[in-house]
């Protein structure tokens, strides 16, 4: 149930107020828009709760039963998109943030060189990962920690923020105390462990979209690390398996839009995992920011063909150079601002 609350309630009324929800074995949580608030209740009830039990309580104007599966992240409950705001870059006010580096951190002069042509161009986030789910257990794991520190101290050095993956619920504490933000990659999207550890931390997350996951299965497992605690999620459209065999998925674009309007949350695209191919990256960058994505995370190395990990789908500086060229000009015609190249 959405309770919503009378006009410009003061917050010592709505903890009142919560407090007697917990009293009757309920949980509420809270969302303040312009001159408005709401208050989700998302635990103690069911499909047989009647509205009528809460419209007796001081201060609810009017009741609203869930329309979906989904609460916190719902548009229902929150009308106004969430904006997650980060020393100076803001993810979801209207602007494209570009996210880059590599798939993964080989050494810490690779990271280093990396870190410093994004930055040129106008990237915010440095992402690169340390540690590496691949599909065979032979291929390169990463570096673990050290991969980390070499990351943190590349970020700092230029100016970005940093982003890399997370694979278990014990290494949610390690990472987060190097990295800006937690990525849950596609093959943890339903790690409801991992989903509920990145719940009770305090650093964004972005989520990536499985393999074979619908828009719904995808929100709800946002609704996992909204619900226990951590309402800074990023949606992350990563591509997904269909018959096709010419890319490495089929970037679903169309998801966009879809979810803007299904949840509040931010979405980026990846179109290094959405295509598995570097000549496609470009192209479709400019097209996740024609269906108004809020950023795009992409691969980048100094010499891409040498890359430990993913060299089809990375591209080179003097490619991502190009691209956020043509990005800053898509932008001006879009209305969708980017951060200047220094």
């Amino acid at each position: 149930m959405i309770l919503v609350l009378e006009q410009n309630v003061g917050i010592e009324q709505i903890s009142e107020l919560i407090s007697r929800l917990e009293a009757m074995g309920l949980k509420a949580v809270m969302s303040r828009g312009t001159g408005r608030t709401n208050l989700a209740v998302i635990r103690g009830v069911d499909k047989t709760t009647r509205p009528e039990l809460f419209t007796h309580l001081p201060l609810v104007e009017e009741v609203i039963p869930f329309r979906h599966k989904f609460k916190l992240t719902s548009r229902d409950f929150q009308q106004e998109k969430t904006i997650i705001e980060m020393d100076g870059v803001n993810i979801g006010d209207g602007s494209l943030v570009v996210m880059a580096g590599p798939c993964a951190i080989e050494s810490r002069q690779q990271i280093l060189e990396i870190a410093e042509k994004v930055a040129a161009e106008g990237a915010s986030v440095l992402r690169g990962g340390a540690f590496k789910p691949r599909t065979s257990p032979y291929d390169f794991q990463g570096l673990g920690e050290e991969g980390l520190k070499y990351m943190r101290e590349a970020a700092k050095l230029h100016g970005l923020l940093s982003i890399s993956e997370v694979m278990t619920p014990e290494d949610v504490p390690l990472v987060s105390s190097y990295v800006d933000i937690l990525q849950i990659g596609a093959r943890n999207m339903q790690n409801f462990a991992l989903l509920r550890a990145a719940g009770e931390c305090k650093k964004p997350v972005l989520l990536k979209r499985g393999l074979s996951a619908t828009y719904l299965e995808f929100i709800l497992a946002a609704e996992y690390t909204v619900s226990c605690g951590n309402p800074n999620v990023i949606l992350c459209e990563r591509g997904i398996r269909t018959f096709d065999t010419y890319t490495r998925n089929t970037l679903d674009l169309t998801a966009v839009p879809v979810l803007q309007e299904m949840t509040h949350l931010p979405i980026i695209v990846d179109p290094s995992h959405g295509t598995g191919l570097r000549h496609l990256v470009p192209p479709m960058s400019k097209a996740a920011m024609a269906v108004g994505a809020d950023g795009i995370i992409v691969e980048v190395h100094t010499d891409p063909d040498a890359a430990v990990s993913d060299a089809q789908q990375t591209i080179c500086p003097m490619t991502f150079a190009t691209m956020m060229k043509d990005l800053r000009a898509l932008g001006s015609v879009t209305g969708m601002p980017m951060r200047e190249a220094r």
